[in-house]
């Protein structure tokens, strides 16, 4: 005997179940200046004490370790290198966690709205019973944000917000510079250390000796974590680009019904089309150009 078909998906299947009178009207569009702000609590914790470790990180580099050394060019150098790898690195944090990550509108599921679908006799269209609108292919209900987000591969506490389409090139930009940042600091951390040992403690700081090895050892300890996470979670989201497959289709090991692409175009889709230094900017918007996002098979 055949096992009935995969109903794992919080969606229904047929449209005779889509039963659109329960729903309301969706909200009046508020327009694309409207800031994404999601007001979770936790996340919103997460995002502060991210900010507040990178800023911790700054003061105990620039004026515990490279103000007090006599080497002036490379105190600039690095100065310039940090900092600068830290602003990215907060602006990558800001745009992840303030962009709409591919919310379905919200209450769409209506009879209007389904009839100006057009349907063709059989085809299957699919429901989100949570936040009652229709849901697109690869789409997935959050219950933090209570939306449906497209290509959604998980909430992430620390940008409070949902990895999903339109934000996963700020997300893993976020993580490859915090690594970076992260592996920096070690590196001066560990020069410092060295050139103290080998000089007197007091001129090696402006700081008390004590307060001066407290500062390091906590930023050595945060910038050993901070790189293991981040360069773990850059690796995963790299992986999961490449393969076309997000974080919870490969949980829920989901049927692939979308074409195979190249791991090179796949990037391009995130990051956009063609390759260019603005993948590096958080500031860019991605342009998919020929890139296309969606390519299903038939």
């Amino acid at each position: 005997m055949k096992s009935p078909p995969n109903r794992t998906r919080d969606i229904e299947r047929q449209a005779g179940y889509l039963k659109p009178e329960h729903c309301a009207p969706p909200p009046p569009y508020s327009g694309s200046n409207t800031m994404w702000f999601i007001r979770d609590s936790c996340g919103i914790v997460c995002g502060i004490i991210t900010w507040f470790l990178v800023f911790y990180a700054q003061f105990v580099v620039v004026f515990v370790m490279l103000l007090p050394a006599k080497n002036v060019a490379y105190s600039f150098f690095n100065g310039v290198l940090f900092n600068g790898l830290a602003f990215l690195a907060l602006a990558s944090h800001a745009k992840a966690m303030c962009t709409d990550p591919g919310a379905v509108p919200k209450g769409n599921a209506t009879k209007e709205f389904i009839e100006s679908l057009q349907l063709k006799p059989g085809q299957v269209v699919y429901k989100c019973p949570k936040c009652c609108s229709i849901k697109p292919d690869r789409a997935h209900h959050c219950s933090v944000c209570k939306r449906c987000i497209k290509k959604m591969d998980h909430h992430c506490p620390w940008v409070n917000n949902c990895v999903g389409e339109n934000n996963q090139k700020y997300f893993v930009l976020f993580t490859m510079y915090i690594a970076l940042i992260s592996f920096h600091a070690l590196i001066m951390a560990a020069f410092h250390f060295i050139f103290c040992f080998e000089e007197d403690w007091t001129k090696c700081s402006s700081f008390s000796p004590p307060a001066t090895v407290i500062l390091i050892i906590l930023l050595c300890f945060e910038g050993l974590l901070f790189l293991i996470f981040t360069a773990v979670m850059f690796g995963t989201q790299v992986h999961s680009i490449c393969t076309d497959e997000t974080g919870i289709e490969q949980l829920k090991k989901e049927e692939r019904r979308w074409a195979k692409k190249s791991k090179w175009m796949n990037m391009k889709v995130v990051f956009g089309h063609p390759f260019s230094i603005a993948w590096l900017n958080p500031f860019a918007t991605p342009d998919h150009g020929k890139a296309d996002v969606y390519q299903y098979i038939v």
